[in-house]
């Protein structure tokens, strides 16, 4: 509920005791968790966290790479699943709360897409009791911020009862927990979506909302849409692989590592930080790695754990000054003295030549390697799990540089040339050209 007050009483009544972290739960038991709220202070929709203002900097991360978010100015992620693969949840706010990080904690819910039926009474109580337990482990840990229910669970829906149903648990987890505020991540921000919002899941404190290359439109969606509540942003980043121009054989364009930073510095200073006073908390995707049509499309780290410019902007956004060491640039790169724009087709068998414009903002020497890999098939929506496209091996020229000649695959298909340029203190620059290969 919008400007919830999280048990004044319990608060005040917490001064006298000797652990000051500490407040008195609804059922009268001692709990570790810091209050948190969503308050109008002098007409301006602020987040309080144990009564002070609570700005997040914050990040959607699993287990990895929580010390480099603290390192970098991070203090707040968010989760997709409230048992993440390799820890449990508890494991997980553990090592936050030891860091000084909160969490966002997610717990995932059925999603219509997937096959999950909001009409069947007995699956959405199931559901419903399911969540109870999670929100009984979890409630009580001083890291936890908020809960959000269920990602992108609108995503390709036909039936709205999945709104009844979050707002359902948004009941049960303030009845539960009266110490953080409830929402649910959507796929979509407009005007029809936030009123059905409005209409069918009352409850919730937040509205978050989700948004790539359609983070320029969030100005005026917050006009448009007006909810009575306050926003926050529980992902951004770089252009979408659905926003993107495509190939002639429809492979997306991505944008290289340099470029990709630009987006996010642009995302987050004009389309978001004037807005303060309406979204209270924003959240980059990806803090980590993934397979999402490329490997290197939405993680702001690669594979090998080295740190992409975007780590770079978002030090900067969060501490106001830029990291001693910063990663690579990317200008641009050619394959077959074409850009990605330009449809690259080679001849199977054939041998061509790639390059690389690259250079160091501190002058570290700078290291290259390149790959071809086969062209992503996926067709997996939402951030499914997709497989890795194999690397073919044999193709390139050994001594790798900023120029590469390399032969084009055999067998025609669709394929997409990689290149890394490394700067040896930990971070890395990328690009990449999808291209045809046709018969000799």
């Amino acid at each position: 509920m919008l400007a919830r007050v999280l048990i004044l009483a319990a608060m005040l009544a917490c001064f006298g005791c000797q652990d000051r972290g500490r407040t008195a739960a609804p059922d009268g038991n001692a709990s570790g968790a810091v209050p948190v709220e969503v308050a109008l202070v002098d007409g301006r929709y602020r987040l309080l966290r144990g009564g002070e203002v609570y700005r997040i900097r914050g990040a959607g991360a699993g287990v990895e790479g929580l010390e480099a978010l603290v390192a970098h100015g991070g203090n707040s992620f968010r989760t997709w699943r409230t048992e993440p693969d390799t820890s449990s949840g508890q494991q997980l706010l553990d090592r936050a709360a030891a860091l000084g990080l909160t969490v966002a904690l997610c717990i995932e819910i059925g999603r219509e897409r997937l096959g999950f039926d909001y009409s069947d009474a007995q699956a959405v109580a199931r559901q419903l009791e399911y969540a109870r337990g999670e929100v009984l482990k979890y409630k009580d840990h001083p890291a936890l911020l908020a809960w959000i229910i269920g990602n992108e669970v609108d995503h390709d829906y036909t039936n709205p009862a999945f709104l009844d149903a979050i707002n359902d648990i948004s009941k049960m987890i303030h009845e539960l927990d009266g110490r953080h505020p409830t929402t649910t991540a959507l796929s979509r921000f407009d005007a029809e979506r936030i009123a059905l919002l409005d209409a069918r899941a009352p409850d919730l404190d937040i509205v978050s909302v989700q948004s790539y290359g359609g983070i320029v439109h969030l100005p005026a969606h917050l006009r448009d849409a007006a909810s009575p509540r306050p926003y926050w942003v529980t992902e951004f980043g770089t252009i979408g692989h659905w926003e993107v121009e495509t190939t002639a054989w429809g492979a997306p364009i991505e944008h290289h590592s340099s470029a990709k930073a630009a987006i996010y510095l642009k995302a987050y200073q004009q389309f978001i930080e004037p807005f303060a006073d309406k979204v209270i908390g924003a959240y980059v995707f990806l803090w980590g790695q993934k397979q999402e049509r490329t490997p290197t499309w939405y993680g702001m780290f690669l594979a090998d754990g080295s740190e992409t410019e975007v780590v770079d902007v978002m030090h900067f956004l969060w501490n106001g000054a830029w990291p001693r060491n910063r990663a690579p640039r990317i200008d641009g790169m050619l394959l077959d003295a074409r850009a990605a724009e330009q449809d690259v087709t080679l001849t199977a068998g054939g041998q061509y030549r790639a390059s690389v414009a690259a250079s160091d903002p501190d002058g570290d020497p700078l290291r290259y390697r390149w790959e071809i890999r086969h062209e992503s098939t996926a067709t997996a929506v939402g951030g499914d799990h997709e497989e890795v496209p194999a690397v073919i091996p044999g193709l390139l020229e050994p001594g790798a540089a900023a120029v590469v000649r390399f032969s084009a695959p055999s067998v025609p298909g669709a394929y997409r040339l990689f290149v890394y340029v490394y700067d040896g203190q930990g971070h890395a620059g990328h690009a990449n050209i999808p291209f045809l290969v046709t018969e000799a």
